[in-house]
Formats: C-alpha cells, structure tokens, sequence
C-alpha cells in the first residue's frame, strides 16, 4: 500500500493530502476555540465549526442550553456523542453531532471530530481555570483590603502613661481573624483595656470581632462599672441571635488607674491572666464566668490587684498557647514560665522575647491560630512612659 494512506474500516481511505488538509483545518479549528478564555464563548466556538466547517446538520451540549443548526427532538438518540474530559479524566460535558440526513460520518469526519474534542476540552478547561483564578484573584483583593480594615481598628496609637510601658501584638492565622484587643481611655484618667477571642478563626469570626468592638467602644463611654461591662456586653451578644451564640467570644476586661497603680480584672471565659510581681507568687486572672454570648443572664464578679514598680502583666489569645510541635504542645505553664524568666522590663521585650519562644518550639510549623497578647510593665523608678 502506498506511504502516507489511512484506511478505514470500510475501505474508505485519506491520502496523505488529505490528512494534511485534515490537520490543517484542525489547526485552525483549534486556534479558533483557543482564541478565548470564557467558557461558553468556547462552547458556542465549537457548535459553530461543527456546523459551519464541518457542514453538519446540527451540533449540541446537552445540558447547557447551546446548540447550533437543525437539532430534531430524537437528535440525542440518533447523533453522534463525543466526551469532553478534563486532564484528570473527569466528564465536564459532551459534544452532540448530528449528520445530514443522519447518514454515517466519513472517516474525514470522524477523525477531526475526535481531534476537535480533544482541543475543546482543553479549552473548556482552561476556561475554567481562568473563570477560578479570576475569582480568586477578586477574592483575594476583598480579603486584603478587609485585612487592612481590620488592622486598622486596632490601637494605632497606645496612650502615653507615666511610669509605665504597655504594648501589644496581633497577628492573625489567615488573612483576617477574630481576635480583638482595645485600649480606651476613659474621661476619669483611667485606662479601659480588653484582650478578647472569637470563636473560630477567619471571615465570619472577623465580622463577629467587628461587632464586639462596636458594642465595647459603645458601651465603654458610659463608663459602667467593670462586671457590669461584661454583664451588658454578654447579653447584648447573646440578643445578636443564633449565628452570634454560635461564635461567642472569650474577653478578659481591665480598668487600670494610673496614679494608684490599682488594676480591676474581669475574666469572661478567656484564657488566665498573668500577673508577676516583685518577690511574689505569679498571680492568675480566672475566669469568672461563661464566654460572652453563651448563656443569657450571665452575672460576672472582678478582681483587683495592684500593679508595683517592677510588676509586670499579660493578657493573650489562646493562639500563643496552642502552638504544636508535633503532639507537644507550648501551653500556659510554659508561656508563665516564659513570661516570668524574660528579663526585659519594658513591654516591647517582653512580647519580642515571648514570641520568639513560641517561634523556636514550633520549630518552623504553621501558624494554626490568631494570636494577641497585650503586655504591660510598672516601671521601676521611673516616670517616664515608655511605649
């Protein structure tokens, strides 16, 4: 038999002319359902060579609504079906070909349909990955952008307080979070603060977390009594309904007056709070009742203590104590013991050296929660604050 001649079945044969017409055609078959990125201008590219280059009676996607030229109602029993795949072997959708008066397709016909769906569902992928990565892309610049609103309503700026230096530091595990920290001075002197957790982590915890400052912010200048700021914010939390209790909120609430050094603490849920002072006992801030929004009615009692030169206090997430390495995990004792052994004074040391305690024991694993602490120090001898 000659070089260059394909036989089919039937005897019917291509000669190598005709193959090259064949490829030539299917090169630009394909360039035109490559020339486009969306998924049904793909789709409707294909109908339209079938039907047009081709000269098939009609062509079809089940399922999409697309057709194109003479489609009778028994053209799905009497067409001919190619199936698009993508490059993981999953069905995306099939190719309806129906002939002129329905006869046999010639070996030509079938050769470059066979070609065609092949390129068609390459482009039908690509198409949807473009349609994904574009999504993802607006995705992504709406989760920047809130990230940036997020961070914003934080402190910007911590107060200057006499004898004291205070800091904070809040990083989040994804792009936002429901951590929530706040320090807001109050027409007395006084300093209110608050280190607070919402449950979960990410964008529905982060709405939550925005709700909670503007309840906080709202109720803070009426300046109530600090258990009663956490009896109203529980139950204002509580009100917000279901969706809300599901994503109730662990906060430990602080007044500090700075001339007297006198602290009040009020712990709702929240992780204990650390207080060292000079040639004492680490003092622990328990929690006084049940996270904010869990159960209605929820009354909460405080603690005061006194913060002396050389005194020292944290307040953080559980995100700082619920750092794994392997199964081990860093826990409160070792962030108390941690704390207690820093020997920096002022507060920026502090969280610098706790935090890089946390980074060497997980040894360079993930970040698997928000974490925020809030640190303050009682200077020794000293009147100058230092932020």
């Amino acid at each position: 038999m000659a070089a260059g001649v394909q036989v089919a079945d039937n005897g019917e044969t291509i000669d190598l002319q005709q193959q090259v017409a064949r490829l030539q055609a299917l090169l630009e078959a394909s360039r035109q359902v490559h020339s486009t990125t969306d998924e049904q201008e793909v789709l409707e590219q294909v109908l339209r060579i079938v039907v047009r280059e081709l000269e098939m009676a009609g062509a079809a996607f089940p399922g999409t609504g697309l057709s194109y030229g003479d489609l009778p109602e028994t053209a799905d029993a009497t067409g001919q079906v190619y199936p698009l795949h993508d490059r993981a072997g999953q069905s995306m959708t099939e190719l309806l070909v129906v002939t002129p008066e329905r006869r046999a397709l010639t070996l030509y016909e079938a050769d470059f349909l066979e070609g065609l769906a092949l390129q068609a569902a390459v482009a039908l992928e690509n198409a949807r990955n473009h349609k994904r990565n574009v999504e993802f892309a607006r995705l992504q610049q709406d989760l920047d952008a809130a990230r940036r609103i997020q961070r914003s309503l934080l402190p910007q700026h911590l107060p200057a307080i006499s004898g004291y230096s205070i800091s904070f530091r809040s990083d989040t595990c994804y792009e936002v979070g429901g951590d929530y920290l706040d320090i807001v001075e109050q027409p007395d002197g006084s300093l209110l603060m608050v280190v607070a957790d919402v449950a979960g982590k990410g964008l529905a915890s982060a709405f939550m977390s925005a709700s909670f400052r503007a309840a906080f912010r709202g109720m803070a200048t009426t300046q109530p009594p600090l258990d009663e700021l956490a009896t109203r914010m529980n139950q204002h939390h509580w009100a917000e309904g279901e969706e809300a209790r599901r994503r109730y909120v662990t906060a430990i609430f602080m007044r500090l007056q700075p001339e007297t050094g006198e602290i009040e603490v009020v712990n709702a849920g929240h992780n204990p709070g650390f207080l060292l002072a000079p040639g004492a006992e680490p003092m622990q801030f328990d929690a006084a009742g049940t996270p904010l929004g869990l159960l209605p009615g929820m009354r909460y009692s405080s603690q005061r203590a006194q913060l002396a030169p050389g005194a020292r206090l944290l307040f953080y997430t559980d995100g700082l104590t619920e750092v794994f390495r392997g199964e081990e995990e860093f826990g409160p004792e070792r962030l108390l013991h941690e704390f207690s052994a820093c020997p920096a004074e002022n507060a920026d040391g502090i969280l610098d050296a706790l935090w890089t305690a946390i980074e060497d024991f997980a040894e360079g694993g993930p970040q698997g929660d928000d974490m925020t602490a809030l640190a303050l120090a009682a200077l020794r001898g000293s009147t100058e604050a230092q932020a």
